[in-house]
């Protein structure tokens, strides 16, 4: 029979033209069967209508299937891929990013992390355990990759629901070490191996070596890293300038662009690590900020805000296209599964067996490993830097709390889920706080009891 791959909530113009511009390239999976699953017909037709004027345009044999039945979709299903979001997407994160600073509370991005973070996960998480409630009734030998944010909280609450479920997460941010380290280091990246861990969005390279003399190479990377960073773009300004070439408008040289762009920008937190820590964290303010009881001091808000400016303009873009890519590291995940062609994947979403010894088993991670016929087996962190560990164990408590409020429907852990986290510096402004942000998202928190 062939393969078939379900993508729940394909009707996401990011998501579905981006993930079958990859599985089209496949010739492992030539034969197999796409279905695309959304609850918004319109989304779906259009992904859905583009995907099949591709296979017929190009003569390939994968079979193609929509519907709107979640239960007909996942009939039958080998892999699952979820990349959801409820609601308006936009706004509401705009609501968890500014009703918290209403009342008071530092954050700087509200989307995996501190109050805004926690209000994501209280919104997101329970569909995506109804989804996973169907998995494990309907085809529950399928593998689920995660794509949704917060993606630790999540993940971390899906283990605890179903223990049994083989759920996986997957992220993109682990890319930015195979674009950055061969610039610092003036080498190919084929001339390295590395390793990189810890929370999603809240991760840090932890050992990287030149393979032909296997010296180490991560004292070089700290020695270089700083006059690098100092100088690169940072997202905003690298996505102001591909919205604008996407947009068919004026595009500055690359003089003028690098002239324009500030000293360190959106990596002041992430400055801290390199210079304070003696790491390299694998993505920049808007992201590992929010974990950061001191990034608010440390971060350039205005970048920040250019980043989750043009982030939005360019996923609300209004023509995406299916492209001839071979981007996404889920195709060579599956790929790799069904031909039993082993190899070492660099980052994924795992509960913790041991990987990173100083948290805890039921905290979902961020590791690499080995991918074959097996699945997926975690690869243990030895090297993960001292004081960066510090940082990650300030999240075991939420991490815990905030799966077992969604679990429980308990509004007091959700309270408990504020107290603990170390970004949170207030405690009378907790419950009015939950009472504003439930009276704007009663359809999504209502059930907090």
């Amino acid at each position: 029979m062939a393969t078939r791959i379900v993508l729940i909530g394909a009707g996401s113009a990011q998501f579905g033209f981006d993930m079958l511009g990859d599985f089209f390239q496949s010739a492992v999976l030539s034969d197999c069967e796409i279905v695309l699953h959304d609850i918004n017909s319109k989304a779906l037709e259009r992904v859905s209508r583009a995907g099949q004027e591709f296979i017929d345009a190009r003569g390939l044999g994968i079979q193609l299937v929509a519907t709107l039945s979640r239960e007909e979709a996942l009939l039958g299903a080998d892999y699952c891929v979820i990349a959801i979001e409820v609601g308006d997407r936009f706004a509401l994160w705009e609501l968890d990013q500014s009703v918290p600073r209403q009342f008071g509370f530092k954050q700087t991005f509200g989307e995996n992390g501190g109050p805004g973070g926690l209000f994501h996960s209280l919104r997101i998480v329970p569909p995506i355990l109804e989804i996973c409630a169907d998995i494990e009734r309907i085809c529950p030998e399928a593998w689920i990759f995660n794509y949704s944010n917060p993606m630790s909280r999540i993940c971390t609450t899906v283990h605890r629901a179903f223990p049994d479920l083989k759920f996986v997460g997957l992220c993109h941010e682990i890319a930015s070490l195979y674009e950055h380290l061969p610039a610092i280091l003036d080498v190919p990246i084929r001339a390295l191996s590395f390793r990189a861990g810890g929370l999603n969005h809240f991760s840090v390279l932890v050992e990287a070596r030149f393979k032909d003399s296997g010296k180490d190479a991560y004292p070089e990377i700290l020695a270089k890293a700083a006059d690098y960073f100092e100088r690169v773009p940072d997202m905003g300004s690298v996505m102001r300038r591909l919205f604008a070439a996407d947009a068919g408008g004026t595009v500055e040289s690359e003089a003028e662009w690098r002239s324009g762009v500030s000293p360190w920008a959106e990596r002041g937190a992430f400055r801290v690590l390199l210079e304070r820590f003696h790491c390299l964290p694998i993505t920049t303010d808007s992201h590992i900020g929010e974990y950061l009881q001191w990034a608010p001091d440390a971060a350039d808000h205005q970048a920040v805000l250019d980043f989750y400016t043009y982030y939005k303009k360019w996923t609300l873009r209004g023509d995406p296209k299916i492209k001839s890519t071979r981007s996404e590291r889920l195709v060579k995940i599956i790929e790799a599964m069904l031909t039993d062609d082993r190899y070492e994947e660099a980052a994924v979403n795992l509960p913790n067996r041991g990987f990173i010894s100083q948290l805890p088993d039921f905290m979902v991670v961020e590791v690499p490993a080995w991918i074959d016929r097996k699945g997926v087996e975690g690869i243990r962190l030895d090297a993960m830097p001292q004081g960066f560990a510090g940082l990650l164990t300030n999240q075991v408590a939420v991490h815990d709390l905030t799966a077992q409020a969604i679990i429980d429907q308990s509004r007091d852990l959700v309270a408990q889920a504020l107290l603990v986290d170390p970004t949170v510096d207030q405690t009378k402004a907790i419950e009015p706080m939950i009472d504003a942000m439930i009276e704007r998202q009663p359809d999504f928190l209502g059930y907090l009891r």
